[in-house]
C-alpha cells in the first residue's frame, strides 16, 4: 500500500508495463461488494436472472452502443459477478471523454486523467455506473459493486478457447466455486 494525499491507497493490480487502451481482447470479473448475490440464482445449473441481473445484463449489452471502437465476445452475469471478454479495437479519442478530475490545491489547478480514457478501465467504470445508476433509479439503493475489477490480458486463440469456455461452464461449477471468491477471476 502507498500513501496518496495523506490516505493509505491499495495499488494496482494493472499489468503495470501494459497499455490499457492497446486494441487486445480481455478477459474481465467484477464482482459486487462482499460477493452478495444481488443479480439472481442458479437453478438446474442455468443462470436464472432476477430484476437486478437483467439491468446489469442490458448495461453489459450497451458497452457497444457508448464505446464504438469495443466489441464484446462472451459473457455471463452470475448471482454475485459477471464475467465478459471485451475486445478493444483502434482507439478514437476525438469520439470517447475522458475523466478528468480538477482540483484546486494552494492556487495550483492540476487535473488528474483517472483512468485513461478509452482504456479498460473506463469501460469497466462506466458500465460499473451505470448499473448502480440503474439499480438506484429502480429503488434499489443497497446495491454496491466491488472496488476494483480482476482483468486477464488473453494471449492466444488457446487461452481465448478455454475462457470461453470457462464463461460458459460458470453456472454448473457454481455450487462448488460460490464460497471461493478467489476463483471468480477464471483461469
Amino acid at each position: 500500500m502507498e500513501i496518496f494525499r495523506d490516505k493509505y491507497r491499495t495499488n494496482t493490480i494493472r499489468l503495470k508495463s501494459w497499455d490499457y487502451t492497446t486494441p487486445w481482447w480481455y478477459f474481465v470479473t467484477i464482482c459486487t461488494k462482499n460477493h452478495k448475490e444481488f443479480f439472481g440464482d442458479i437453478e438446474n445449473n442455468k443462470m436464472i436472472l432476477n430484476e437486478y441481473g437483467k439491468v446489469a445484463e442490458e448495461c453489459w449489452r450497451q458497452i457497444v452502443i457508448h464505446c464504438k471502437k469495443v466489441e464484446l465476445d462472451y459473457f455471463i452475469i452470475m448471482p454475485n459477478h459477471v464475467h465478459g471478454i471485451i475486445i478493444i479495437n483502434e482507439s478514437n479519442l476525438s469520439r470517447d471523454v475522458a475523466c478528468y478530475v480538477s482540483t484546486k490545491k494552494n492556487n495550483n489547478f492540476y487535473s488528474i486523467i483517472s483512468p485513461q480514457p478509452n482504456s479498460l478501465s473506463s469501460i469497466i467504470r462506466s458500465y460499473k455506473s451505470a448499473v448502480k445508476k440503474q439499480l438506484t433509479k429502480k429503488g434499489f439503493k443497497h446495491f454496491q459493486w466491488q472496488p476494483r475489477f480482476y482483468d486477464r490480458i488473453i494471449r492466444d486463440e488457446n487461452e481465448l478457447f478455454n475462457i470461453r469456455k470457462y464463461i460458459m461452464q460458470n453456472p454448473l461449477k457454481w455450487d462448488l466455486e460460490k464460497d471461493y471468491p478467489e476463483n471468480y477471476d477464471g483461469i
